[in-house]
């Protein structure tokens, strides 16, 4: 999955934050719910504007992020 299909920052929207394209849904509230254990079903029912997809690209997202060395 290219996550690049799905997530934009535009400094206009969200203070440039990671969002969910065509949405003001951070990436991160996205990853916020998965970890508070939420299901796909459940996030889509709080926000209905997103898929499962996005979802996914949101993972996605922070796997390809995660992979770059914490600062010390």
């Amino acid at each position: 999955m290219d996550w690049r299909e799905h997530i934009t920052a535009d400094p206009a929207v969200c203070h440039g934050k990671p969002c969910i394209k065509g949405t003001r849904i951070m990436v991160s509230v996205v990853l916020d719910n998965l970890a508070a254990g939420l299901d796909q079903r459940e996030i889509i029912r709080s926000y209905p504007t997103l898929t499962p997809e996005s979802i996914q690209a949101a993972i996605a997202y922070a796997a390809d992020h995660s992979s770059h060395e914490m600062p010390a």
